[in-house]
């Protein structure tokens, strides 16, 4: 199976083919004796698009977000921005890379200097770059800070006395002052409270539409994922277990870690509710990783196959990527993992 055959993140069918403006091909990122990333392609198409990273802690999802910043090196593979390989990239050509790609951080509290007014910070990232002439930089950031959602009188806020919802919207605003063309956004909900969380969702979507964002959203619930991306790639243990259209994921997952995390979303309607697939343990060392699938450990439709040899990512159904040697057991329904004595709890059960 060549390269091709193994990307995740493509556009939804019906749309015109066309290059990715964003592909990562094998990916890897090693720290010491520990393979955090290990093979890994992906493409983000053109925005607006949105490609979600699902998994554990320790997956690799950030570090992955933070490869294609060049903010950790790559071992090996490449990743091509519009065709031009950023491992090869140097002086002002990163620094335009980056002003094309911007990150938003989990805690708004590691991107914004407590000691500087938000307005400055912002200002700060259009002076960089050289966004806009000095005397309508704080004409931008009034215009940048009503685009998040906040009042222009924020400006002359600490970042202390806002919110964390507040707090994010603002770094949110310092990351598109720049003009990005795509996003990469590492749990940026996680740390605030549930309505706080749908604000700041419902301002990633309408930013979108609006300035024709891709990005990719790096967090572990399905939930997420599944307001605000089209596609959506699975992780576990630095490799894809699955990837595909995100509702197709949901709807119908092909590997047993994806049916154990969709199976974690809450439903409000009691007819879409499942039993609550547990798994067994806790993901194995990733500097001493088991033989053959990597997950089988904790697999609860583990064979003697799935110990010896490695799962290929291969296509189950068009679209759909799986990583499991019964990934077409599953899809038919063959396979359940929640079959499985001891492994489910009812919903809402840990």
């Amino acid at each position: 199976m060549n390269s091709s055959d193994t990307m995740a993140g493509r556009p939804q069918a019906g749309r015109p083919p066309r290059r990715p403006l964003l592909e990562i091909r094998d990916l890897a990122v090693q720290f010491g004796p520990v393979r955090a990333v290990d093979g890994v392609s992906l493409d983000i198409a053109a925005g607006p698009f949105g490609l979600g990273l699902v998994g554990e802690s320790g997956s690799g999802k950030t570090t992955i977000g933070r490869a294609v910043l060049r903010l950790v090196p790559a071992a090996a593979g490449r990743i091509l921005f519009e065709g031009a390989d950023i491992t090869a990239l140097g002086g002002g050509a990163l620094k335009d890379y980056r002003r094309a790609v911007q990150i938003v951080f989990q805690d708004p509290d590691n991107t914004l200097d407590p000691r500087m007014r938000v307005g400055a910070a912002i200002a700060e990232a259009l002076g960089t770059h050289r966004i806009v002439p000095r005397r309508l930089v704080a004409e931008r950031t009034a215009a940048l800070l009503r685009e998040a959602g906040l009042d222009p009188e924020f400006a002359s806020r600490y970042p202390h006395q806002l919110s964390g919802g507040q707090r994010q919207r603002v770094a949110i605003a310092r990351a598109l002052s720049v003009q990005p063309r795509m996003l990469v956004l590492d749990e940026p909900t996680s740390a605030l409270d549930v309505r706080a969380q749908a604000r700041v969702l419902k301002l990633i979507g309408r930013l979108r539409a609006e300035r024709s964002l891709s990005y990719l959203l790096i967090t572990h619930n399905f939930g997420v994922a599944s307001e605000l991306c089209e596609q959506t790639a699975v992780l576990y243990l630095g490799r894809i277990a699955e990837s595909g259209p995100t509702a197709k994921l949901l709807s119908a997952p092909a590997h047993p870690y994806t049916q154990a995390l969709r199976s974690a979303v809450p439903q409000v309607a009691a007819a879409a509710r499942s039993s609550r697939i547990i798994l067994r343990g806790e993901p194995p060392d990733a500097a001493s990783p088991p033989p053959g699938c990597l997950f089988h450990p904790r697999c609860p439709l583990v064979i003697d196959r799935c110990r010896v040899e490695v799962p290929e990512l291969r296509v189950v159904r068009p679209g759909r990527l799986v990583a499991c040697h019964r990934a077409r057991e599953v899809l038919a329904g063959a396979a359940m993992p929640h079959n499985a004595p001891g492994l489910a709890a009812p919903d809402g059960v840990a």
